[in-house]
């Protein structure tokens, strides 16, 4: 792997032949080869938090073209690199975010303890691995799924004030955490942030799906995106990264980081 941005070498001996020089050069500090963990971990780790902050970030994948899935899915359009960081995000995280159909289609299942992460986890004051949580209105979902009845930290399921009253029953019986954070049956996005931060979980990342990177973006409530740019071509329809409703103006980020490896590159995006 390497670091293509931020560039800290700004010439090399090669460049300045003949008195002229090129472009920048990447720095060399981590060249090209496997990083270690604890280097991935370095290189994501959240920003410092105030007593009252929360962090959320996104890890989305596309191809070339724009598809965030293929054949519903967003497994094939990843790589063996992009399921390290993927690991790794989770690993740095409180809780995962995620919405219910993408639960249904990726199959999902708790976050484990890793041995990995753990010392650095508990120097942060984390347990031993992130909470995972469901948003949804309907609570149409499996409650014998391991995600329900088998995860190391109990999955919490959030929903809105007027959800259906047998399905969060339901959810509760399975020993999830129901956690309400919209007045009518679905949650309000910026609400979610906050009913997390307020149970503790201020490093916050969200896998998806499309839907509900939308409603984060649409409610300006996301500060990082973690974007895998995968050398692939998909064509077809599949969905963007984010859909859902439109913002009146296009948000933008600042560049934090670029990494590349095998011809992916792995980007990090912040609020400005």
């Amino acid at each position: 792997m390497r670091r293509l941005f931020p560039v800290t070498d700004q010439t090399s001996a090669d460049q300045t032949s003949a008195g002229r020089t090129s472009a920048p050069a990447a720095p060399t500090d981590r060249g090209d080869r496997e990083w270690s963990l604890d280097e991935l971990a370095d290189a994501y780790a959240y920003p410092e938090l105030g007593p009252e902050g929360h962090w959320l970030r996104a890890n989305m994948v596309s191809t070339l073209d724009g598809a965030a899935q293929h054949d519903g899915r967003s497994q094939p359009i990843s790589g063996e690199t992009d399921m390290r960081i993927f690991g790794t995000l989770r690993a740095l995280a409180d809780v995962v975010v995620v919405g219910a159909e993408t639960v249904r289609q990726e199959g999902y299942r708790p976050a484990r303890a890793r041995e990995a992460f753990a010392a650095r986890r508990a120097a942060a004051g984390q347990g031993p691995a992130a909470a995972i949580a469901v948003v949804t209105a309907s609570l149409d979902l499996d409650f014998s799924l391991p995600l329900f009845t088998s995860p190391l930290v109990p999955t919490l399921v959030v929903t809105g004030a007027t959800a259906p009253a047998d399905r969060v029953a339901a959810a509760a019986e399975a020993g999830a955490e129901v956690v309400v954070a919209g007045s009518g049956a679905g949650a309000d996005p910026a609400r979610v942030v906050r009913e997390l931060a307020d149970r503790g979980l201020r490093r916050q990342l969200t896998e998806g799906g499309p839907r509900l990177l939308g409603q984060f973006v649409a409610a300006d409530a996301l500060d990082e995106l973690c974007l895998t740019i995968s050398p692939m071509l998909a064509a077809g329809g599949a969905q963007r990264i984010s859909g859902g409703p439109s913002v009146a103006v296009p948000h933008r980020l600042a560049p934090a980081s670029v990494l590349e490896e095998a011809g992916f590159l792995f980007t990090s995006y912040r609020r400005i």
